[in-house]
């Protein structure tokens, strides 16, 4: 075969293209000057690194692409010692730039995202098996962490529904909490401590893409699964039932609702819950509608809380079946170090356990901090986030707190409220704090329906049906993922719904990296450019030449499909040919650019389909294999069988080199 001429001329100060568009398959284009330059770009072979700067710079570029050490470069070591200092509390950093303008907006927000998270908490607590004070807990020592260690400005920290019900529902399988409160309890702080050492880990060996393995449409399908899941549970105090299943799945739900309809459901707590539920969506209705009353939903719960423990106090409702809280422990988070469980069967249930509650909290949380850091265009560290959200939960499982993380629904009221710094959730803690010394008392006559509402409403925005909808259009394996975890959430357990999302997670990247995407290219009319000719179909096949573009780098997974799948391109390429009658196909050129790596199975699957296309008489060519393809081609010696003048710098070269030689032929 005619060696490719790969150079350039310079005519005058303009540089000549080789433009294929007007490579004609005629005598005539053959005998322009231009076309017939002798060309000398060759396909660059990168220089020879050693294996242990190869090895070490894979590492950095795999988990520390960000160079988190650059700041510490060129520095004095009583400044690294203070940057050192910043990194793990980043309070020290933004705190020398506080001022009162800031503060007034952090009090407004922090007020604000108080009066909603001290119903929620004591809600949420309900949710996870645990006395009310427990969910208060939650949102005093976890903010006050999180506000010297986080980078978000505008995460607002505490108990979340369906971390609360995820941890409710694993732990009740091992623990009664009814029979064995404290063993309950004690199991709960263990999980939490392994939460947080579980995320801290993450953040600390750089290991946070490991929850983007989760796929947004399962996340999409699993919140809204776990959403109507915590609704349903919420039957029991909607309707005043005493008597309630303690699985979660819909039909066993639906089965205790319906049979205690007759005997078991309590018209005055329905009335209460259903007025209050309706004050609450309503009020909700006003802050979309206007988003400067975007205080009317968040103060709308403690103003129901207040209304309902008064007009229960007055009616004395709870005479009359009303179930109300009845006592809250009144006082400061007690220790728990005593209570965790460090050795016997129960620690690695803990560990269990809180590893996957400190899963889902984080990616709630890095799900939360990212789309408010690009709302308000500031960098936000994922892997400095996990550390601060493991150390809030390690120091939490020792303060009698349980699973703490971002809250969407605080959050967006703190963003909306005008927060600037992370001292909103200090502002929060403090309420809490106060609420916990001196007003629990008051909701001795809180009636559970009031909670029941309070947890509905806030989970309804979990249901996101719009992002379901767009899935289905973009993608439909995307869809399946979505609904599997959402069916698997409502009919089976939150366990079986999560093990879906993330089983069909993994079988859609398996998929993708199996079977990856191959096409066959075309000319553009009047250009150098080859496109897809599914995607453009005024894009024409050059005759005697079959381009296919091969989508994904190759590996033992997939090089024996990416074999076959060419091969099927040529037998059905040269069956059209023979229909019409059009030049037989002798040379078929694979666009390696998007082929970012190849291994050894990769260049044994090169070396066959060489040798079957040799059997066909057709010449294997290939364009533009990058840096790490190309190096380790040479080093197989691959490039010795194909022959260098086979590889070439782009696809407009490798047809304009292989054109001549199918004119000489035909």
């Amino acid at each position: 075969m005619d060696r490719l001429p790969t150079g350039n001329v310079e005519s005058d100060t303009k540089e000549v293209d080789v433009d294929v568009a007007s490579l004609s398959w005629s005598h005539r284009h053959t005998h322009d000057p231009v076309m017939s330059l002798d060309i000398h770009h060759k396909v660059s072979v990168p220089s020879k690194q050693n294996l242990f700067k190869e090895f070490t710079n894979g590492i950095k570029e795999t988990l520390f692409s960000d160079d988190p050490l650059r700041h510490f470069k060129d520095q004095s070591k009583s400044r690294k010692f203070v940057l050192g200092l910043q990194a793990v509390f980043p309070i020290l950093e933004w705190g020398r730039g506080y001022n009162f303008n800031k503060f007034k907006g952090d009090l407004i927000a922090g007020l604000t995202i108080a009066s909603l998270c001290i119903p929620q908490d004591i809600g949420y607590s309900k949710l996870a098996n645990l006395d009310p004070q427990y969910g208060l807990y939650s949102s005093f020592v976890p903010p006050l962490i999180y506000a010297c260690m986080g980078s978000s400005r505008d995460i607002a920290i505490g108990p979340v529904a369906v971390v609360s019900l995820l941890l409710g529902t694993l732990i009740q399988y091992e623990i009664d909490p009814v029979t064995n409160p404290l063993e309950y309890r004690r199991l709960a702080f263990t999980a939490t401590f392994f939460a947080g050492i579980t995320q801290i880990t993450l953040g600390f060996f750089r290991l946070g893409f490991l929850i983007d393995f989760l796929s947004h449409a399962a996340i999409v399908g699993f919140m809204g699964g776990a959403a109507i899941t915590i609704a349903l549970q919420q039957l029991k105090g909607f309707l005043g039932i005493k008597k309630f299943t303690k699985k979660s799945d819909l039909i066993s739900v639906l089965h205790s609702v319906f049979g205690s309809m007759h005997h078991g459901w309590n018209w005055e707590t329905i009335l209460i819950a259903s007025v209050f539920l309706a004050f609450l969506i309503f009020a909700k209705f006003i802050g979309k509608r206007n988003r400067k009353l975007f205080w009317v939903p968040a103060i709308a719960p403690l103003i129901s809380v207040i209304l309902s423990t008064l007009f229960v106090f007055l009616t004395h409702a709870e005479k009359k079946g009303v179930a109300i809280v009845n006592h809250i422990e009144k006082g400061l988070n007690p220790s728990s170090v005593h209570l965790l469980y460090l050795s016997g069967e129960n620690l690695l249930k803990g560990f269990k356990i809180g590893a996957v509650a400190g899963m889902i909290a984080l990616t709630e949380a890095s799900a939360i901090g990212r789309t408010f850091a690009a709302m308000k265009d500031y960098q936000l560290d994922g892997n400095k986030e996990m550390v601060a959200l493991g150390a809030m939960n390690v120091v939490g499982s020792m303060t009698s707190c349980y699973v703490a993380t971002g809250s969407f629904s605080r959050s967006a009221v703190n963003y909306m409220a005008g927060c600037k710094t992370a001292v909103s959730n200090i502002v929060m803690s403090f309420v809490v704090f106060l609420t916990l010394l001196f007003i629990t008392p008051l909701f001795k006559y809180t009636p559970n329906a009031i909670l029941a509402s309070i947890i509905i409403s806030a989970v309804i925005n979990l249901i996101d049906y719009e992002a379901a909808i767009l899935i289905w259009k973009i993608d439909k394996f995307d869809f399946i993922a979505c609904m599997g975890a959402f069916f698997g959430v409502i009919f089976a357990s939150v366990e079986i719904g999560l093990l879906i999302a993330v089983v069909i997670s993994f079988a859609k990247i398996l998929l993708q990296v199996t079977r990856p995407r191959t096409a066959v290219l075309g000319k553009l009319p009047s250009s150098t450019i080859f496109r897809n000719i599914e995607q453009y179909p005024e894009a024409t096949s050059v005759p005697g030449i079959l381009i296919v573009r091969v989508d994904s780098a190759i590996y033992f997974s997939n090089s024996n499909y990416v074999k076959e799948r060419i091969l099927r391109w040529l037998v059905d390429e040269e069956e059209k040919k023979k229909k019409q009658y059009s030049t037989k196909i002798q040379f078929l050129i694979v666009e390696m650019s998007p082929v970012t790596d190849i291994d050894t199975s990769g260049i044994h699957a090169l070396e066959e389909l060489y040798k079957s296309l040799q059997k066909r008489n057709v010449q294997l060519g290939l364009a533009n294999p990058g840096p790490a393809v190309i190096d380790k081609l040479h080093a197989s010696r691959f490039t010795s069988l194909l022959g260098e003048d086979n590889i070439y710098l782009t696809v407009a070269n490798a047809v304009h080199a292989c054109s001549p030689k199918v004119l000489e032929d035909a």
